[in-house]
C-alpha cells in the first residue's frame, strides 16, 4: 500500500469519527433540548393548576404563588407564629387545613407525580435579632429558629396527610429547610423584614437530574 493510499484511509477513518462524534453530540443536544421543553410545559401547566386551585384563596391567606419557582408563599408573619417561637397558631393551622389537601392532590395527580423530585417547606427570617445581638450570631439563631419552625408545619401537615392517599409517597419526597436570612425580599434593593418572614411549599422537579445524567453519559 502506497503512503498516498494510507494517508486516504486514514483521513477517511478520521472523517467517520468526526461525523460519528458530531452525531453524538446532536443527539445528546436534542434530548436535552427535548427535557427542557417537557421542564416548561410542566412548570407551566402545574403553575395554572395551583392558581386555578388557590386564586379565590390567596388575598385572605395573604399568600402568593411565584410561577418561575413553583412556590406558594404565605406572607403575613404575625399569622404564622408568635415572634420568636416555632408553635403554629391557631389560624395558621387552619389555612394549613384547608390549604394542604387541595395543594398535595395537585402535586401526587399522575400528570405530575413521576416528575416530582422535592417539595420543599422553606422557613425564612427577616436579618434582625435583639439589637445587641451581632449579625453572625443573629444568623445563627434565625436559623435555628427556622429549623424548628419548618419541622413544625412539616409535623402538622404530615398529620393531615395520614388521612390522605399515596401517605408513602409524600413522606419519600417532603422536606423542611430552615434557611434563616439566606433569602431575604428587598423592596428597592433595601431589606423587607416583614416580607422576609415567611414560610414556602416549593416544589423542585428532576428536570435537572435528568439533564446532568445525558451529560455524565455523553462524557461516558
Amino acid at each position: 500500500m502506497s503512503i498516498s493510499d494510507m494517508m486516504s484511509g486514514l483521513m477517511m477513518l478520521f472523517l467517520f469519527i468526526s461525523v460519528a462524534y458530531m452525531l453524538n453530540v446532536y443527539h445528546e443536544k436534542e434530548r436535552i433540548k427535548e427535557i427542557a421543553i417537557t421542564y416548561n410545559r410542566l412548570q407551566n401547566d402545574l403553575y395554572l393548576d395551583l392558581y386555578s386551585e388557590f386564586r379565590n384563596d390567596l388575598d385572605k391567606w395573604n399568600a402568593v404563588i411565584d410561577r418561575q419557582l413553583l412556590s406558594v408563599r404565605f406572607e403575613a408573619p404575625d399569622v404564622l407564629f408568635e415572634q420568636g417561637d416555632y408553635i403554629i397558631k391557631p389560624v395558621f393551622k387552619g389555612i394549613l387545613d384547608d390549604f394542604w389537601p387541595r395543594y398535595i392532590r395537585i402535586l401526587t395527580n399522575e400528570k405530575y407525580k413521576n416528575d416530582i423530585e422535592e417539595i420543599r417547606i422553606e422557613g425564612h427570617t427577616s436579618s434582625e435579632w435583639r439589637q445587641d445581638v451581632p449579625a453572625p450570631l443573629a444568623y445563627l439563631l434565625n436559623m435555628k429558629l427556622s429549623q424548628d419552625r419548618t419541622r413544625s408545619v412539616l409535623e402538622y401537615v404530615l398529620s393531615i396527610t395520614g388521612q390522605l392517599l399515596d401517605n408513602n409517597w409524600v413522606r419519600l419526597h417532603l422536606t423542611a429547610n430552615g434557611l434563616s436570612s439566606s433569602k431575604l425580599i428587598l423592596t428597592n434593593g433595601t431589606e423587607d423584614p416583614n416580607l422576609s418572614r415567611r414560610v414556602e411549599f416549593r416544589v423542585r422537579t428532576n428536570a435537572e437530574r435528568r439533564i446532568v445524567k445525558i451529560i455524565e453519559e455523553s462524557e461516558e
